[in-house]
């Protein structure tokens, strides 16, 4: 299983990024995929996941109106639209992967985890 990230880059604040998480080597229909992000000095907090179907998309409530997480099955990807980002929003931004039919928001439950991709909003 692999998941890579991408869509990571310097913005300023107001602005926008959209990060991608491409998964294979697993039947990615059936995975839960969240979004987590790391600032420096701080633990892994949980940011937005979504289930196998689209239906059900819990955010943080940090996060709430401003990022917009999203999947194309067919294409075995997970997408995090972010707008309107400030400076509290720079983090390593990992997405995560597991199996199943419930969606999750703590680091622990999930077993598959990307590279991460860097994301720095400047003022």
């Amino acid at each position: 299983v692999q998941l890579v990230e991408s869509g990571g880059g310097l913005v300023q604040v107001g602005g926008s990024l959209r990060l991608s998480c491409a998964a294979s080597g697993l039947i990615f229909s059936r995975y839960v995929i969240g979004w987590f992000r790391q600032a420096p000095g701080k633990e892994r907090e949980f940011v937005a996941a979504i289930t196998w179907s689209g239906g059900l998309t819990p955010y943080a409530d940090s996060v709430k109106g401003r990022f917009t997480i999203s999947r194309d099955n067919a294409k075995s990807t997970v997408y995090l639209q972010m707008n309107s980002l400030k400076p509290e929003d720079t983090a390593i931004y990992y997405c995560a992967g597991v199996q199943s039919m419930v969606v999750a928001v703590t680091t622990t439950a999930y077993n598959y985890w990307g590279q991460g991709t860097q994301v720095t909003v400047s003022s």
